[in-house]
């Protein structure tokens, strides 16, 4: 389970890296957008912490993304 949650943070943040470059922004940019700073974007980035559900979708917005929710075709 800790491996699973490690690695989820992981991948979350490697999306917000990799989306944040391609939009060429910087952490700081993002981080003033999002109303946090700039270490904390990049605890989020190295999978160090997990964002807050308020924060996520700030971040998301910030960098220009969607999510969708939809149920799993099992």
């Amino acid at each position: 389970e800790e491996f699973r949650r490690e690695a989820y943070s992981y991948c979350v943040g490697q999306l917000i890296s990799n989306a944040r470059k391609q939009e060429k922004m910087t952490q700081s940019e993002l981080a003033e957008k999002v109303g946090t700073n700039k270490t904390y974007i990049s605890r989020i980035e190295k999978g160090a912490i997990e964002p807050g559900v308020g924060l996520f979708f700030r971040i998301i917005d910030a960098l220009g993304l969607r999510i969708d929710i939809v149920k799993p075709v099992v």
